[in-house]
């Protein structure tokens, strides 16, 4: 699948330069770098408790917006 992302400068021309060290495409970096960060995520036990918890949502403080002040914002 494709999808488009800002990065900051220096990081991409850092990113484009260890994909040359490497011999590789900044395509498989990113990906190498995302399955890294993801296998050490602390994930729950079964999938159906991660979908629980977000359809409860998450209280980050303050009353939930209307559907209109949402869209004023």
């Amino acid at each position: 699948m494709k999808t488009t992302f800002d990065l900051p400068a220096d990081l991409l021309e850092r990113s484009k330069i260890a994909a040359a060290r490497r011999r590789t495409s900044l395509k498989k970096l990113v990906v190498e770098g995302l399955e890294t960060v993801l296998s050490s995520d602390a994930s729950p036990a079964n999938p159906g408790e991660a979908l629980e918890r977000l359809k409860r949502g998450f209280y980050l403080g303050g009353e939930p917006l209307k559907r209109d002040e949402i869209h004023v914002r």
